[in-house]
């Protein structure tokens, strides 16, 4: 997968305001803990988050993708009559139909002429997404595109503390399948690309790779559980040591493939976003790769696990940061539930 004709034009994110700590959500869970004999401060200690931030409830992801979008807007410059795809790629939408970018693309005041759809793909939705507007581009059929993506953590990790509590006989067996489901976040990224001869960034979307490896298709599941007063709520279940291990290992295996398609050596990379899990997936997954963790810019200690707003969301925030310069091989690795691992190469 080489591409000769796409930029990354620009990049925006969008967070909350309002900051939830792990500490707090063990506060919640206190008599689960007690009960069970857990030690408090284990969630930050064995993941490394901190904190976590959430909307208002009641907050819809279109509503906040459309900031999002403005955002991107304002700050590039780029005229949006030029724009020939919307793509809304997070888990959280609006409603099952009709797709939530649809909300956006009127928001926006985009061309009809556009296409419009929703890409569902776990923690890969965004990047996916990226991958259909950048296909588009290559081919001559648009000249621009807009994908965004933004995750409503708060429902989730409430529903799950909720749950645990309600159980009186939940086990320690139950706090470990829900424990991934205390780390979700909420946040928001939209990135603009063009074709290079639009670009005023400059910034050369090279090309990547993507693996898959289904047989690991269990070892995350989320869906909506029935409640008594009618609501459907989400919650997940995660084996995390499981999902941890398959997943470094299909990025093991995507990344030589990966390094092959744009060309580099794994000393070209100067600087790496990943997805934001936790401590120790950025550990083994600097290991296994044989990179150096300080080319890598990190949120999930402030943020959480943002979904498939985390890769671009950190790459956004990074680079208002100044994580990255002119002339940097940045490499952008993905991994999503499923398994699937999707890593793409850019010359900045």
């Amino acid at each position: 997968m080489r591409y000769r004709h796409v930029a990354l034009e620009a990049l925006a994110a969008v967070v909350p305001d309002e900051v939830v700590s792990s500490a707090e959500i063990e506060t919640r869970l206190a008599p689960v803990y007690q009960r069970l004999g857990l030690p408090e401060g284990r969630l930050e200690l064995m993941t490394g988050i901190r904190e976590r931030r959430f909307w208002p409830q009641g907050t819809r992801p279109g509503e906040i993708s459309v900031q999002t979008c403005e955002k991107l807007l304002a700050q590039s410059g780029f005229d949006r009559r030029a724009i020939g795809a919307l793509v809304h790629g997070s888990v959280c939408r609006d409603q099952l139909e009709p797709a939530t970018a649809a909300r956006v693309h009127q928001a926006l005041g985009l061309p009809q002429s556009a296409l419009v759809l929703d890409v569902s793909n776990a923690c890969l939705g965004l990047l996916n997404g990226l991958l259909l507007v950048a296909n588009m581009i290559e081919l001559g059929q648009i000249r621009a595109g807009l994908v965004v993506g933004t995750e409503v953590g708060r429902d989730l990790v409430e529903a799950t503390i909720d749950s645990l509590l309600a159980r009186p006989t939940v086990t320690r067996q139950d706090v470990k399948l829900a424990f991934a489901s205390l780390t979700i976040g909420s946040g928001s990224a939209a990135l603009l690309l063009t074709d290079r001869r639009l670009s005023r960034g400059g910034h050369r979307l090279l090309g990547g790779a993507f693996q898959a490896d289904t047989a690991a298709h269990q070892l995350c599941a989320g869906g909506f559980a029935e409640q008594t007063d009618d609501q459907n709520r989400p919650l997940m279940q995660t084996d995390s040591e499981g999902l941890l291990r398959a997943g470094v290992e299909l990025a093991g295996a995507t990344f030589g493939e990966f390094l092959d398609r744009v060309g580099w050596s794994a000393g070209d990379v100067q600087r790496v976003c990943t997805h934001q899990v936790g401590r120790a997936h950025r550990r083994l997954l600097f290991d296994r790769l044989g990179l150096d963790s300080a080319l890598d810019y990190s949120t999930v200690e402030w943020l959480g696990n943002t979904g498939a707003a985390a890769l671009p969301l950190t790459a956004a925030l990074g680079a208002e940061a100044g994580h990255v310069r002119p002339g940097d091989r940045v490499a952008w690795l993905g991994i999503g539930s499923g398994l699937n691992s999707l890593m793409l190469g850019l010359d900045w």
